[in-house]
This record gives structure tokens, sequence and C-alpha cells, in this order.
């Protein structure tokens, strides 16, 4: 397991409670999970997305990870419409440990609401996020 100092966090994405990133071009966001979630499942083998089209309230199930240690639902942090999703995750699901920010995103939304990114964590806060729950 990685030290939280350890983590690779883009300094521009946006992070949530739950984990997921998300990186921002203007009303469009792709979402996946963060390092910090990465490292603390382990080897990814298996990722369940919506499709295009489907629409999600902040909040909402969109999808489950599975890794070898656990299943884990994945929570979308804003409201949106599913405007893309990955598709190399299908047969490629390590990607989200080697690639988490680039080639291991999950969903790409058209935001329903950019004032929900107002109360996700930046780098800094997020960081301070994660030492709180360091027991």
């Amino acid at each position: 397991m990685k030290e939280i100092l350890e983590l690779d966090l883009p300094e521009d994405y946006f992070y949530s409670k739950n984990h997921e990133w998300l990186a921002q071009v203007e009303d469009i966001v792709k979402i996946g999970i963060n390092d910090y979630a990465q490292d603390q499942l382990g080897e990814i083998v298996f990722v369940e997305l919506p499709s295009v089209g489907d629409h999600f309230n902040k909040g909402d199930e969109f999808g489950t990870v599975e890794s070898v240690k656990a299943v884990s639902e994945l929570y979308i942090p804003v409201s949106g419409e599913v405007t893309a999703v990955n598709q190399d995750l299908e047969e490629t699901p390590e990607l989200v440990n080697s690639s988490t920010y680039k080639k291991g995103w999950m969903i790409q939304i058209s935001l329903s609401d950019p004032s929900q990114l107002k109360e996700l964590f930046k780098k800094d806060a997020y960081i301070k996020y994660l030492k709180g729950m360091d027991p």
C-alpha cells in the first residue's frame, strides 16, 4: 500500500469522498477511480460500466469494479448524461491500475449542473480528507 503522500493525484482534477477523480473540460468530465482507490483495491479484474445515453443523478451507482480483493460499487459524484464509455476496460480492466488517469478512465459525462463540482475536493483538500480517514 502506498503512503498518502506517495499517491499520484493530478493538481487540476477534482476528487470525491468515494475516491473518484474528475477531469473537466467545459461542461464535460471524465471520471475514474483515483490512485488511492486502485491501490486499496489491488489488481482490477473486471469493470462494469453504464451505456452511452444513460443519465445519473449525483450519488447514483453507475457501475462496479471487481478486484482480486473485493467488488466495489461506483457512485457518480455529479449529475449528468453519459457521452462516452471506456470500452478498453472490457478487455483490459487492469488499465485502471496501470494508467489510472489516462487509459484507465471509465466514463465521460455531460454535466447537468456544473456547480456540483464546487462540492468536490481539489488535491490538497483531498489529501487532508485522506489523512483524516487514516486510523
